[in-house]
């Protein structure tokens, strides 16, 4: 089953995808978003999902530390409310938290300049939702 993950950002959406069978999680790219327009970004990722075809999509939920849900969780959850009116992929989330941080430590221990890091840690944050999900789901 190939899965999409999406790391949900206000400026930019970090995409990582599965191989066929659901085994690995590899980056994709990182979707830098239209400015005001939510519906396009919507559409946008549900042709991506199909072009690629995608059997579930699984959006990373920014839980605060102590496990509950705040702004950055109700964002995302509308998105994916808003995703799922242009897609009937089935949708799912994972707990993200800290993926951002361990993204950061992945990227600065091989050596990779900040300006780089900013061009793709989104990518990467995505993978590790995704490599989560599988760990978890697929076990």
């Amino acid at each position: 089953m190939r899965i999409l993950a999406l790391d949900v950002g206000d400026v930019r959406i970090g995409l990582a995808i599965s191989d066929a069978l659901g085994i690995t999680a590899n980056p994709l790219d990182t979707y830098v978003r239209a400015k005001n327009d939510e519906e396009y970004d919507a559409k946008t990722l549900a042709k991506l999902a199909e072009d690629k075809s995608v059997q579930r999509i699984v959006l990373g939920l920014p839980l605060n530390m102590d496990g509950t849900e705040g702004d950055r969780v109700v964002k995302t959850r509308a998105f994916a409310e808003l995703l799922s009116k242009y897609t009937a992929i089935p949708l799912d989330y994972q707990d993200e938290r800290l993926t951002t941080v361990t993204a950061e430590h992945v990227l600065i221990e091989q050596g990779m300049r900040r300006e780089k890091r900013k061009t793709v840690i989104d990518r990467v944050a995505a993978t590790i939702i995704l490599r989560c999900y599988l760990d978890r789901v697929c076990r």
